[in-house]
């Protein structure tokens, strides 16, 4: 790869697992994949952020303070030396050190997992190209949930695959996991 890049893993967080409190379609596998990606950017001693989503405002049902929901998923969990951004919004730029921690590493390029697609993912990664980041999307290291609008109901498959194409059309690269690792490896 040609940019120096950073791993941005967004809100692979318990709540989004069976028994949380905001269960997604897939997470179970894209958090799998979203490790495979992890293990090996570990291996190349890339930059690595976790962004961990805390609800604050009044009502949310899920992501709240000090419980185990809030918490990085075991698949994902971050090393003493890795950065861990906890962030509000949708968009993990907004109001958090996110961009600072990037520009302090020297990072252009970064590649992207995590939850939900539809939101915090499509949110960070339209941010981050708004920014000047080179962009890796990692389809199949992201998950959402069934969605329902004007009286449809949208599969979480399909949702996906919508802000998938979406997002490609911004992206650098849409890649799969197995993709971007054999990149990582020169392969």
């Amino acid at each position: 790869m040609k940019y120096s890049p950073a791993l941005l893993l967004i809100d692979i967080q318990n709540d989004y697992f069976p028994g949380g409190k905001m269960e997604l379609a897939g997470a179970e596998e894209a958090a799998r994949q979203a490790g495979a990606v992890l293990q090996c950017c570990r291996e190349k001693r890339l930059p690595i952020v976790h962004i961990a989503h805390e609800a604050v405002q009044a009502g949310a049902g899920f992501f709240l303070p000090g419980t185990h929901g809030r918490k990085i998923h075991q698949l994902v969990l971050p090393d003493r030396e890795e950065t861990v951004i906890i962030k509000n919004f949708p968009n993990s730029f907004l109001n958090t050190p996110l961009l600072t921690e990037l520009r302090s590493r020297e990072v252009c390029q970064l590649i992207i997992v995590g939850m939900m697609t539809h939101m915090c993912v499509d949110a960070t990664t339209r941010a981050a190209k708004d920014l000047g980041f080179h962009c890796i999307l990692i389809h199949d290291a992201t998950a959402t949930k069934d969605l329902a609008f004007a009286g449809k109901s949208i599969a979480a498959a399909q949702v996906r695959t919508a802000f998938t194409a979406a997002l490609s059309a911004i992206c650098d690269e849409t890649l799969s996991a197995d993709e971007v690792i054999g990149k990582l490896k020169g392969k």
